[in-house]
């Protein structure tokens, strides 16, 4: 009788976990598009670090990955979720998650965290997602973007590479290289926000599916800077 009663515990506990599943899921990407628009926000109060507004006006897209875990031993390796945005004329589109992984070799150990953030300069690096996944460096160019307004005159923020990279590690930010690093499209967490599954990228940037309170704010983020505000 005992072992019926903790056999039905059991069950009941398992279907309420896995009820209870969509619910966190879907918190989970909600933070996510949270802490992708602070990184975003703290990068772009600093005027000598922020990304230039021209090159930020003139992106074709925005990926945003907060947290990437550097690690290794000897061997390294890299990973992290985010969230990538176009820009469609002005305006900005529903975020897609995306997530960045990538290894390296050499004499090296312990563990960072970086925020990361990818200006994608062009139309052409911008559709390369809909392939699913994409190396930087070799599908895409990809170099460490300049910093500050004083970039916007002394540098050619148009022909030097498809992609800028920017990043910050405890509380310092600047260019980073991501040469070798997969930029890939995350389908669960896709799945997870917009509630429907078999999501194409473009159905998500051309809005054929209803955008979560989460997935607006962080647009409205976006839109923000795009118009040069603070």
């Amino acid at each position: 009788m005992r072992i019926k009663s903790f056999s039905r515990f059991v069950f009941v506990l398992v279907a309420a976990v896995l009820a209870f599943q969509p619910t966190l899921a879907l918190a989970s990407e909600a933070s996510k598009l949270s802490d992708s628009a602070a990184v975003l926000r703290e990068m772009m109060m600093i005027p000598e670090r922020e990304i230039p507004p021209q090159l930020f006006r003139n992106a074709h897209g925005i990926a945003i990955i907060p947290g990437l875990i550097k690690a290794g031993f000897l061997v390294g390796a890299r990973y992290g979720t985010g969230v990538l945005s176009v820009n469609r004329g002005g305006k900005w589109s529903n975020p897609v998650f995306v997530a960045l992984g990538g290894g390296s070799f050499g004499l090296q150990i312990g563990a960072e965290s970086t925020d990361i953030i990818l200006v994608f300069k062009t139309a052409r690096s911008v559709e390369a997602i809909n392939r699913g996944k994409f190396t930087l460096g070799a599908d895409i160019s990809v170099a460490a973007g300049p910093v500050g307004r004083h970039a916007e005159a002394g540098t050619d923020i148009e022909l030097k590479a498809e992609i800028y990279s920017y990043s910050r590690s405890r509380g310092v930010f600047g260019g980073i290289a991501l040469e070798g690093a997969v930029l890939q499209i995350d389908y669960d967490a896709n799945e997870n926000l917009y509630g429907r599954k078999g999501l194409h990228p473009d159905d998500i940037i051309y809005g054929k599916v209803k955008a979560p309170s989460a997935a607006v704010q962080f647009r409205k983020t976006l839109q923000k800077y795009l118009r040069g505000r603070r």
